[in-house]
């Protein structure tokens, strides 16, 4: 009986369909290849190893403290009222985004968030227009019946959209999601370019006659701090103040802390959208926990803690960037083919192994996949194709993802790699 097809009526037909993370299947992988004794660099996790990078200090105190004062039970539906304040009183100060509480709505993370503002605002049969690479946009509308529309960037524009590129896709379109810094490339908008989307979506709106559903924006933005000069974080309301109205935003504290296991994290929008928002995560039961919440609005009024923390927290992930950055420079200048993009903000570097039809001891290699394996089995370098992130080229295209890695652990797979490229053929 549990071997029968998934499509014999046991299950949902969404159920039937979707499909499962290519990223923890990989992750799988490694983790049987560890526990055998093989030393890999594990690039592939979008997460932070605690003996790399802890959360704040502060926060982990505060979240004892709540436990010990009794905050165990459940919190209201939409977020505690604390935290909606502090994080109201967060964006206003860092970003200057003026959301009050009613317009924040904590989640359990910040995937609950994208969740919600799917649920909430598209139908089955919407169009959700997504560039690629991204990540799991394509997983979420198939969650609420969209039809997804991917659109593939350019490495020439940092893998990131474009007015040019959105501009023909968009009409009619419900939703767009965008996701800067993005996952899974490491590279940010510009002001000039998110401002020209912008435009375009404040003129689709423009279009729209009194009887159509406008176009939303959501703007995924929970890497924002940790974006590395000369890269500025610039967002939609800023740049242009009536996009408020249509657009969503989704933070949290899972990246810019390193708390990706505390899972606290919050949505601002129009307060309308917001209470539906609430209602849904609400009957879902995705809150955050209570103890969490309450210390993560002691923590987010706390600038000298913040700003002590990214001292040592942000230039530990910048500095493990620019190492891998630096290591593939100077072996493409050895004439090596491999490629970089200049890291610019997140955790995750774009990096480039173009070696389609070079022959390895196992065979030629012919797709990412066939590179995956080499540079794992080759070099003990574990890293993810962009196919992972809805991308179709077999281009040589990987993300490589810092969080759970050391300076010396990436200085030694450097002398696997470059072993392991001299013996190609």
């Amino acid at each position: 009986m549990a071997n029968q097809a998934a499509g014999d009526g046991r299950v949902s037909a969404m159920a039937a369909g979707l499909i499962g993370s290519e990223i923890l299947k990989i992750a799988g992988e490694i983790r049987a290849m560890v526990a055998d004794g093989a030393v890999v660099c594990n690039l592939t996790v979008g997460d932070f190893s605690p003996a790399e990078f802890r959360i704040p200090a502060f926060l982990e105190g505060a979240i004892g403290e709540a436990l010990r004062a009794g905050e165990t039970n459940y919190p209201p539906s939409d977020g505690v009222a604390s935290l909606r304040g502090a994080v109201s009183e967060f964006n206003r100060r860092r970003l200057g985004l003026d959301y009050p509480p009613e317009c924040v709505l904590v989640t359990g993370g910040s995937r609950p968030g994208i969740y919600a503002t799917y649920r909430a605002l598209v139908d089955p049969g919407d169009r959700v227009v997504y560039p690629v690479p991204s990540w799991n946009n394509n997983h979420y509308a198939h969650l609420v019946g969209a039809v997804g529309v991917p659109v593939a960037c350019r490495p020439e524009d940092a893998f990131l959209p474009t007015r040019e590129l959105l501009e023909p896709v968009v009409r009619g379109a419900r939703l767009l999601a965008l996701n800067s810094p993005l996952n899974p490339t490491g590279t940010a908008f510009t002001a000039e370019a998110l401002g020209e989307i912008c435009d375009l979506v404040l003129e689709e709106n423009r279009r729209r006659g009194p009887d159509e559903r406008p176009l939303y924006l959501m703007y995924d933005q929970v890497y924002w701090m940790l974006t590395f000069p000369p890269t500025v974080h610039v967002d939609p309301v800023s740049l242009r103040p009536e996009m408020a109205p249509c657009t969503v935003y989704v933070d949290g504290i899972s990246k810019a802390f390193a708390a990706t296991g505390v899972r606290v994290g919050w949505t601002l929008a129009p307060p309308d959208l917001t209470s539906r928002m609430a209602s849904i995560l609400g009957h879902v039961g995705a809150w955050a926990p209570r103890a969490e919440q309450v210390a993560t609005a002691r923590l987010l009024r706390e600038d000298g803690e913040i700003d002590a923390y990214h001292a040592t927290m942000s230039e530990g992930v910048r500095a493990r960037l620019d190492a891998l950055y630096a290591g593939l420079v100077r072996l493409r200048e050895e004439g090596f083919p491999v490629d970089a993009i200049v890291p610019m903000g997140a955790i995750y570097l774009t990096a480039r192994f173009p070696l389609h039809g070079r022959r390895a001891a196992g065979g030629e290699l012919r797709t990412n996949e066939d590179v995956r394996r080499w540079l794992l089995e080759a070099a003990g370098l574990a890293a993810v194709p962009f196919q992972a992130f809805g991308m179709a080229e077999e281009s040589g295209w990987f993300r490589l993802s810092v969080g759970a890695v050391s300076l010396p652990e990436i200085e030694a797979m450097f002398g696997r790699l470059r072993g392991a490229l001299q013996g190609l053929s």
